[in-house]
């Protein structure tokens, strides 16, 4: 008798979408996607590339993975940028699916006629910040600064200190961000040095603000100065401080980062500030200050381009109603408790023919926040080599490489998450 075709074994495309996990990559990846990587899969069998009965897998490992992945952040960092900064809560995640279909963002359910957008995000971005005459989301925190600049400067001056014009990431700099809404930049003092007196002697009757920016990724120390917000206020023009990290209140954990209440109540007239950073939203333009001020900048055709959408007014105002954030769970996270998970986890391990060591960590706001603030953690300590497969695995797992070892530290890492890293560590180890 003769064999049978191996071809003819070849599994046919319907049987093969009806199987539980393509079936499930249908629902996630459309039926067109899915069909095309179960034919190429089944291209390669009749090819005798690879065995019938693998044409399954090799389907399954033909479609692409989902885009972005979802990452375990083991970095210690708080607020990764590659990663996305803020983690949000689950109560804007929730928001965020609720807001996904047909919702009232622009529209009072109980007149129905047309209301104010966002008008719930506003009202708990204004109740955060009570010292805030009026408030204006946009869609992050470089568009806030644009729509400043444009609305209150465009062809006239900002006054801004030398030591305050930063890179703020990626290749953008502050004075290019600045000059192309048609502002030109009036620079005073020096890099390390500036004293109210620079400031007042180029205030004049082109001035269109005094801007102050917090140089929130990085520190300068030595002979240095800068002029207060207090003190800025009495040249007589308005006052803009881009404070950056978002925080809305202080924080005794972040004693030198300025906080939008604390800097309105020194005498700013506009606060421009970031919703995904240490508010720990999404990624958002926070403007508060002057009700006259907001109102000109509400109203400037260039507030269209920059305008919020609805998931990310939904996630927001979430996250100011909502419990505390995973940001603020991670900034604050007891060292103690940490120590106890990261032994716990070297000790499963172990018992698993795993050897990891449990070492001292400093992990670090990041995100251009709280430059030169060290938080006190712990991590596990691997082999480097552990570094690469636990990136690219499921899920991927990132933490850091020091000194020739890989450091995962669990303070941004869920609690009920520990168990999938210890599988993940075992899958590698092999």
């Amino acid at each position: 008798m003769r064999d049978v075709d191996p071809r003819r074994r070849v599994p046919r495309t319907d049987a093969l979408l009806a199987e539980p996990g393509l079936a499930a990559a249908v629902d996630a990846l459309g039926r067109d996607r899915v069909k095309a990587a179960i034919v190429a899969a089944q291209q390669r069998a009749r090819r005798g590339e690879i065995d019938p009965d693998e044409v399954r897998d090799a389907a399954l490992a033909g479609l692409p993975a989902p885009a972005p992945r979802a990452v375990l952040n083991a970095t210690g960092v708080v607020l990764h940028t590659n990663l996305g900064r803020a983690a949000l809560s689950a109560a804007a995640v929730e928001a965020l699916v609720a807001a996904a279909g047909h919702t009232d963002v622009e529209l009072d359910l109980r007149t129905g006629r047309r209301a104010r957008r966002g008008r719930d995000a506003l009202d708990a971005l204004a109740a955060a910040v009570p010292a805030a005459a009026a408030v204006h989301v946009v869609n992050n925190g470089a568009a806030a600064l644009v729509l400043a600049a444009t609305a209150l400067a465009a062809g006239r001056e900002i006054v801004v200190s030398r030591g305050e014009l930063v890179e703020i990431g990626d290749g953008f700099r502050l004075p290019d961000l600045l000059a192309s809404t048609g502002a030109r930049l009036r620079e005073v003092g020096t890099t390390n040095r500036t004293a109210r007196a620079d400031y007042a002697a180029a205030i004049g009757p082109r001035t269109g603000f005094v801007l102050k920016v917090h140089p929130s990724n990085f520190v300068v120390s030595g002979f240095t100065s800068a002029v207060e917000v207090r003190e800025l206020a009495t040249l007589g023009v308005p006052v803009v401080v881009d404070i950056g990290s978002g925080l809305l209140a202080p924080n005794p954990l972040l004693p030198d980062e300025p906080d939008a209440a604390s800097t309105l109540r020194a005498g700013a007239h506009l606060v421009t500030a970031s919703g995904d950073k240490l508010l720990g939203g999404p990624q958002a333009g926070l403007l508060l200050g002057a009700a006259d001020l907001v109102d000109r900048l509400r109203r400037h055709p260039l507030a269209r381009a920059v305008r919020v959408d609805k998931l990310t007014l939904a996630a927001l105002a979430a996250t100011l109603h909502g419990p505390s954030t995973p940001t603020g769970e991670a900034l604050h996270a007891d060292p103690a408790v940490l120590r106890e998970r990261t032994e716990r986890l070297r000790d499963r391990l172990g018992e698993d023919g795993c050897k990891a060591e449990v070492v001292p960590s400093a992990a670090v706001v990041g995100g251009g926040g709280a430059p030169g603030v060290a938080l006190d953690s712990w991590a596990l300590s691997l082999p480097e080599r552990y570094a690469e497969p636990l990136r690219t695995g499921v899920p991927p797992i990132l933490g850091r490489v020091l000194h020739g070892r890989l450091l995962l530290d669990l303070r941004c890492v869920p609690a009920d998450a520990d168990e999938r890293v210890r599988a993940a560590i075992l899958r590698v180890g092999g």
